[in-house]
């Protein structure tokens, strides 16, 4: 399972908006909103979840269970370094603040 603050903060690590979680993952901006807006855990048929969650999955996101093995108690997520497509998203937003800085530098 996945709760509403998991999914914000995977949508945060990966630097994407609704849209496009909703574009990775087949279902509608809607439905990720109201996914969103649960009280702790996500509520969704079992297909849509299961959508969710691959999509997240692909994207390099590993969610973390509350009795999983971490640094701290509790639930969280965190990009899976050895993930192609998260490499890649860690690659380009390290590009992207490099070049921020030089530009703020100059």
């Amino acid at each position: 399972m996945i709760t509403a603050a998991q999914l914000r903060a995977a949508r945060v690590l990966l630097g994407i908006d609704q849209r496009r979680l909703a574009e990775m993952s087949g279902l509608s901006v809607p439905t990720i909103q109201r996914m969103e807006a649960s009280g702790a855990m996500v509520r969704g048929n079992v297909d849509s979840l299961v959508k969710l969650i691959a999509a997240l999955d692909a994207a390099g996101i590993e969610l973390i269970d509350e009795r999983a093995v971490s640094n701290a108690e509790g639930r969280g997520v965190r990009l899976k370094l050895n993930s192609g497509s998260a490499k890649i998203h860690l690659d380009s937003r390290t590009a992207n603040k490099a070049s921020s800085r030089a530009k703020v530098r100059t």
